[in-house]
């Protein structure tokens, strides 16, 4: 479920296929016009804003709905074929912080994004909402067993606080060829499996005693720092 006009158009452009849009009935000669126009011979169904409301459990953003066709999920290899630096999310299960993570994943040059069957679902509509529609645009797929991409070629860098973790600023990780990012659960981070099979264990040095960021914050800083140089 794509939600306003801005995010359906995204998704329209990236080839997602419409089977049916709900708007209010004012929107139908305004902001979903073009969209109309552009999803082609589709049911349209419409009401009052209060009506809506009440048959979705919210109010819409712009007023616009739009159910798209779900693709097939590609394979790991696909998705990282030629990517330098993808992202891997363990866990995390909150709609909020996906989709941000997805917008910075867009934003900050991450080629891939990579989820492990415990995650929240990246086309769910809040996540899909939060993401400005990034969910479209950057390539994803579920992931079973990390270690395919060491298979990839890939070094693989934990995100996670322990005695061994490195500054995320340290050369040693900025110049690394092919890089994922492996972020964990809101609460608990990474399992310690994860960490100990990762290549390498990163922190973001912080001041004033606090011991972590939001899931999504720290992605947004790790994407930054661990750009492709």
């Amino acid at each position: 479920i794509a939600e306003s006009p801005k995010v359906i158009n995204v998704a329209l452009n990236s080839g997602y296929k419409p089977i049916a849009l709900l708007c209010e009935r004012r929107h139908i000669d305004g902001d979903a016009t073009d969209i109309i126009a552009r999803c082609g011979n589709i049911p349209v169904y419409t009401g009052e804003r209060e009506l809506l409301a009440t048959l979705t459990g919210y109010t819409l953003t712009r007023g616009v709905l739009c159910a798209m066709e779900r693709p097939d999920a590609p394979t790991v290899a696909t998705v990282c074929q030629n990517a330098q630096r993808v992202v891997v999310i363990e866990g995390v299960v909150d709609t909020t912080n996906i989709g941000a993570i997805f917008r910075s994943a867009a934003a900050l040059n991450i080629d891939a994004v990579l989820l492990t069957r415990n995650s929240c679902d990246p086309l769910n509509r809040r996540a899909v909402r939060v993401s400005m529609g990034s969910v479209f645009l950057v390539p994803w797929t579920w992931i079973d067993d990390i270690k395919q991409l060491k298979e990839l070629g890939f070094s693989t860098i934990a995100m996670a606080l322990t005695e061994k973790s490195l500054p995320i600023d340290s050369p040693i990780l900025t110049d690394i060829p092919k890089l994922a990012i492996i972020m964990g659960t809101e609460g608990e981070g990474l399992p310690q499996e994860t960490i100990e099979q990762a290549d390498y264990v990163a922190r973001i040095p912080m001041s004033h005693n606090v011991d972590s960021l939001n899931v999504a914050a720290a992605a947004a800083v790790a994407f930054w720092e661990l750009r492709r140089r």
